[in-house]
């Protein structure tokens, strides 16, 4: 699946639980996901540091703090957006290992991440599982 299809295909299942997700649909998702929530903070972080350089006497440029302030807010609305099909592609990759999408509760507890990643990493199940047929 191409970087374009996976982002399509999540837009597309964007609340979706159900079915299975290939490692490359998932793992586009989560590249197009942290470039684009990266972008925007950066972004909001070069106006910030450009805001106290420059200038003589330590004074702050007012106009470009409140610049920056706005791309912060705008990564976190970014963020807070794209974090339904985050979880939804990641509760189809579980699927795709034959698991359960609430094992994405891993992740409140400590290095619950490592075993996550883990899972996600290996291949799916070869043909039909419980939560449906394999994607092609």
């Amino acid at each position: 699946m191409s970087f374009a299809a996976a982002v399509r295909t999540c837009f597309q299942k964007y609340a979706t639980f159900e079915g299975r997700a290939k490692r490359s649909e998932f793992w586009w998702w989560m590249l197009f996901q942290t470039l684009v929530t990266g972008v925007v903070a950066l972004i909001g972080g070069v106006f910030i540091i450009a805001a106290g350089t420059g200038n003589s006497g330590g004074q702050v440029n007012g106009p470009l703090v409140v610049i920056g302030g706005i791309f912060y807010v705008l990564a976190i609305l970014v963020g807070l957006a794209l974090l339904v099909p985050t979880y939804a592609v990641g509760c189809r990759r579980l699927h795709d290992r034959g698991m359960s999408g609430w094992l994405q509760l891993l992740t409140l507890v400590p290095c619950g991440n490592i075993a996550l990643l883990v899972l996600w990493v290996m291949g799916g199940t070869p043909g039909a599982n419980t939560y449906g047929e394999k994607t092609s």
